[in-house]
């Protein structure tokens, strides 16, 4: 079959930076699933991106679809014949679609009837036809949030697009797309090489871009181009460069030609703190900050320029002169905000909204502390280095320099606390209760820090369900999401038993009545609030599916360590801590490895269908009718019941203990009682006395099996 290299191009004004790699990969898999559906087989995809391009290249395209045997059924020949056995007007259509005549067509027999069947082969379309649709369809696809129009066009995309190209060999494609014509010519860089660039083939892309119009378009050589830039300049200034991989992903996006720069700022700047310095360098300037050996600063940084001036002295006393007064302005802010002390500041929070509905600052800072202090109680420890925490904690958001470089909030706060002579662990607990602020951030260290973490998400989730704008979808607004995952983190990798049911309820109940006070104050009605904490618990939890579930690499016979099945069985005995839930989880893995394991989860399963279906359908662990020792009068009924007896009483302790491995060891040895209780016993007996009996002796057993987890959901 012949094939030849494809390339797709689509030229742009420059792309968001942060949403380029996405792109990219997107476009890519759209291309590729496109191709995989025609059935055009191809060899390896190349993506490619720059600021102004997404590009695919697709080795040794075929130039046809196969053939394609087509089947289709027809009418039955009751329907397709008259009595006369000439042709109605359903066969009559059926050949017309087929393009037959119907002596064409065949009969076949099958269960429901003789029905008229057409076979052919259907020629495969040409690949150059099939390609405008296929990158369409991928364009169409992007994970783009919002699109627009440029000029009189009708065309949508995420920026206005310039030209496309669409090269199968050395062919072009013709098309139109996004309302501009598919043809062979590209561009390269803006100001050094501002003329069409032709291509002879989709081969020579690469080459043609980077000798003849100064652009990597390969993302990933041009990412280690500029990090292996930055490390030498850095080296050469005495220094190493601090290169944060979000930071090179992001310059990486905003260059075609990179160019590593050094420049320097003045020394006196040194004086600010780190954070604040290298937030100026990275975050405002797109900077890479320099640092010595020992991780103190040095007055330097790199910058990425897109150009390779003649001149880059002047480049880098611009990119000096655009940073300094950025300095400048920290330096004041920090010098200013320094004469009033955080405490100062506790009273000010009173006039700082932080929701409409929920309060001030002030409020949430005392929502904040009486979490704080019920937990301290809950595990014996003093509450007044947290009291003290809880109420500074929010503070730093009142200063000049917080509110100029917001992303230092509580980083900034522990620097002011240890100024005005706080206490170390009061002050460092003051930026890392925001802590984890990502997936993957560190933990708290102190144990301060620790429970006002804790004590800030659970205030962040009770509030914001209260006034029901919990997250729908993939908005969430108040980082709901990321404030579950984080005290499901901290409180799980850092082993701290807390009853955060029992915390929910309670920031549930503050919540409520700040927002019942509020409005009284503002002589509005109390608005209807239902108890949200059980769906907040439900919400909490359901976070750790995530972190139970994904990321898991197969067992070597391809199941998985931790199925949703086992998650939902430990999940429906509503445990009341994240570390409660690990236990019961652990132990029941260990136990479905025991080999009496299906057996007993293939007889709860049974027994909570029979349960199911009679008057004893209630949850496990609500009352139901003793079970009658006169009433059992089968063999293998009274040894059940002899069985669970002592059972009872060892699961009982374990459970107290949160022995949950050991309950269900001692489960795992009702299995011969419970094997022989329904091989030789009819449960749904005549006699309505010996099936209610019965029914509660299945009920006891359940109730027993379910103290650690539902069985009864796991496949069996």
């Amino acid at each position: 079959m012949e094939r030849q290299d494809f390339l797709v191009e689509i030229g742009t004004e420059e792309l968001p930076p942060n949403a380029l790699r996405v792109l990219e990969q997107a476009f890519a898999a759209g291309i590729e699933a496109g191709l995989d559906k025609a059935a055009l087989s191809h060899g390896a995809l190349e993506s490619f991106a720059t600021p102004r391009r997404l590009a695919v290249r697709v080795k040794r395209l075929a130039l046809r679809q196969p053939d394609q045997r087509v089947e289709r059924r027809g009418p039955p020949v009751s329907a397709a014949f008259d009595a006369d056995g000439a042709p109605t007007r359903a066969a009559q259509a059926f050949a017309a679609s087929c393009a037959v005549a119907i002596e064409a067509l065949e009969r076949r027999t099958e269960a429901k009837g003789t029905f008229l069947y057409y076979t052919g082969v259907k020629a495969g379309a040409p690949t150059a036809e099939l390609l405008p649709a296929i990158v369409q369809q991928a364009l169409d696809a992007l994970p783009v949030p919002r699109r627009m129009r440029w000029g009189a066009s009708e065309a949508q995309f995420v920026r206005p697009v310039h030209w496309i190209v669409l090269l199968l060999g050395s062919t072009v494609v013709p098309a139109r797309l996004l309302e501009i014509p598919a043809g062979a010519v590209t561009w390269g860089h803006r100001f050094h090489a501002p003329r069409p660039l032709r291509l002879a083939r989709p081969g020579a892309y690469e080459r043609v871009l980077a000798e003849r119009g100064h652009v990597v378009a390969n993302f990933a050589l041009r990412r280690e181009r500029i990090h292996s830039g930055v490390i030498e300049a850095a080296s050469a200034l005495g220094g190493r460069a601090l290169v944060r991989e979000a930071l090179l992903d992001e310059v990486t996006a905003l260059v075609e030609w990179p160019v590593p720069l050094a420049g320097r700022f003045e020394p006196r700047f040194l004086e600010l703190p780190r954070e604040v310095l290298i937030s100026t360098l990275e975050d405002h300037q797109r900077y890479f900050p320099v640092e010595r050996a020992d991780g103190t600063l040095l007055p330097y940084f790199v910058a990425v320029a897109n150009i390779d001036s003649r001149e880059p002295a002047k480049v880098i006393e611009g990119n000096e002169r655009v940073v300094r007064p950025r300095l400048a302005d920290a330096a004041f802010f920090w010098a200013q905000d320094r004469k009033t002390a955080l405490a100062a500041r506790i009273e000010a929070l009173d006039a700082v909204t932080f929701q409409a509905r929920l309060g001030s600052l002030g409020d949430r800072a005392r929502r904040i502390r009486a979490l704080a202090v019920q937990m301290a109680s809950a595990l014996g420890q003093s509450s007044a280095a947290l009291e003290r925490a809880a109420m500074l904690c929010k503070c730093d958001l009142l200063t000049a320099l917080v509110g100029e470089f917001p992303e230092l909030q509580g980083t900034m706060g522990t620097h002011y606390a240890v100024a005005d002579g706080e206490d170390r662990e009061v002050a460092a607990a003051i930026g890392e209760h925001y802590l984890p602020r990502a997936a993957g951030d560190a933990l708290p260290l102190t144990g301060t820090g620790t429970l006002l973490a804790v004590a800030d998400k659970l205030d962040t989730l009770a509030g914001i369900f209260a006034i029901g704008e919990k997250p729908t979808g993939t908005k969430d607004p108040f980082g709901l999401r990321r404030a579950a995952i984080g005290l499901i983190r901290i409180l799980l990798e850092k082993r701290i038993e807390l009853d955060l049911a029992a915390l929910l309820e309670h920031a549930s109940r503050l919540a409520r009545a700040d927002i019942e006070r509020i409005a009284l104050g503002a002589g509005k009605p109390v608005p209807a609030l239902p108890d949200a904490a059980g769906e907040l618990y439900d919400y909490v939890f359901e976070r750790l599916r995530a972190h139970y579930l994904e990321g898991q690499s197969a067992t070597p016979d391809g199941t998985r360590a931790i199925s949703t099945e086992m998650f939902d069985a430990v999940l429906a005995r509503r445990p009341r801590s994240p570390l409660e839930f690990d236990a019961r989880l652990a132990a029941l893995r260990a136990f479905l490895a025991l080999p009496e394991a299906a057996s007993l989860t293939a007889a709860n399963k049974r027994v909570a269908n029979i349960l199911k279906k009679s008057a004893l359908a209630d949850a496990p662990g609500e009352s139901a009718a003793p079970v009658d020792p006169l009433l059992l009068v089968a063999p293998a009924e009274r040894r059940l019941a002899d069985a669970l007896r002592p059972v009872q009483a060892a699961v009982g302790s374990a459970l107290q203990r949160g022995d949950y491995a050991g309950a269900l060891t001692e489960l795992a040895g009702l299995r011969q009682a419970v094997d022989g209780f329904f091989d030789e016993v009819m449960v749904m007996d005549e006699d309505l006395r010996l099936r209610e009996n019965r029914l509660a002796l299945l009920r006891q057993m359940r109730t027993l099996f379910a103290g650690v987890a539902d069985l009864s959901r796991l496949p069996g």
